[in-house]
């Protein structure tokens, strides 16, 4: 299979998990990679759970780890573990990395003008996002995308969460359907409550907005800022319609406290390497952990061995 054809079979598979996530009711986690360790235990919750996954990043982890690179990793990857998993590139701050990412791959494709450039008019969000839409169309890849940027950041937070800030992103249904209209996106990224980050108070999600959106929009939905929302409220908005749930602090937290607690333990241990195996573990717990919130477990392939014996005659 040349390589345009490969993905072209890619993309193909990832919409069809989109329109299994609405026919089946459960959301797709997309799990950000900030390096090989994140990757790797991205990958062994979805081998655990059978559970199809995103590996995502942002442009600061493209910086990093470089968009072929990924593309490599993943594909070794999704081989060696025989995992239904495909790439994201997350909040894509120009329509130029946008267009790079298709060129290298990948399956869908976030474009989020609005975020990365404050004061940006309507008009231009529009512009820019009709151009990465127009492009996808011959590499099959998807779009989202949305008209106004997230509060916070994907850190963690000391202050408590900004109510106000929050209350000035909710996403206006007419707005949404206009802009979906002018778009051609195939994903929204809705703000219903949710936003980036970790912090000392508790997110909530307005589930009557969610139905509002739901009912006015035929695209798919997603859901920002996964990391702090209670689970009983995840679990509604996947039964209200969200498709796909971004999660990256919790990752983060997870993987720094734990390789601070291995070098505090082993002060003199140099070959880092050796330190891995339970931030790794650590990562993959709480992969798992949303996952089983999202209801994805079980949707994903049988394991290599399981499928090569129901080959068997």
């Amino acid at each position: 299979m040349n390589q345009t054809l490969a993905v072209r079979d890619r993309t193909d598979r990832a919409r069809g998990l989109f329109q299994r996530t609405r026919e089946e009711r459960f959301a797709v986690g997309a799990f950000n990679v900030d390096n090989f360790e994140t990757l790797r235990a991205i990958a062994l919750a979805a081998a655990a759970t059978r559970a199809p996954v995103l590996f995502e990043v942002s442009a600061s982890e493209v910086a990093v780890l470089g968009l072929t690179n990924l593309r490599s990793l993943v594909d070794n990857t999704v081989e060696e573990l025989g995992i239904e998993a495909y790439l994201n590139l997350d909040h894509a701050p120009s329509v130029d990395l946008a267009l790079a990412a298709m060129d290298a791959g990948f399956e869908l494709i976030h474009i989020d003008l609005s975020q990365a450039h404050p004061g940006i008019s309507a008009d231009d969000i529009i512009a820019g996002t009709r151009k990465v839409v127009e492009r996808a169309r011959s590499t099959g890849a998807m779009v989202e995308s949305e008209l106004r940027g997230f509060a916070g950041s994907s850190t963690v937070h000391q202050t408590p969460i900004d109510q106000q800030q929050v209350a000035g992103t909710l996403t206006d249904p007419d707005e949404a359907r206009t802009f979906v209209e002018v778009t051609g996106i195939d994903t929204f990224a809705v703000a219903i409550g949710n936003l980036h980050g970790r912090y000392p108070t508790t997110p909530h999600l307005d589930l009557g907005l969610l139905a509002r959106l739901r009912a006015g929009l035929e695209v798919n939905l997603s859901l920002h800022g996964g990391s702090g929302i209670p689970d009983e409220e995840l679990r509604a908005a996947v039964a209200g319609g969200i498709s796909k749930i971004n999660v990256n602090t919790d990752l983060r937290y997870a993987y720094r406290s734990t390789l601070q607690r291995q070098l505090d333990a082993h002060p003199d241990e140099y070959a880092v390497v050796k330190l891995m195996p339970p931030v790794i573990e650590a990562v993959q717990g709480v992969v798992q952990a949303r996952i089983r919130v999202f209801g994805g477990g079980g949707h994903g392939p049988a394991p290599p061995s399981t499928q090569h014996h129901q080959r068997d005659p």
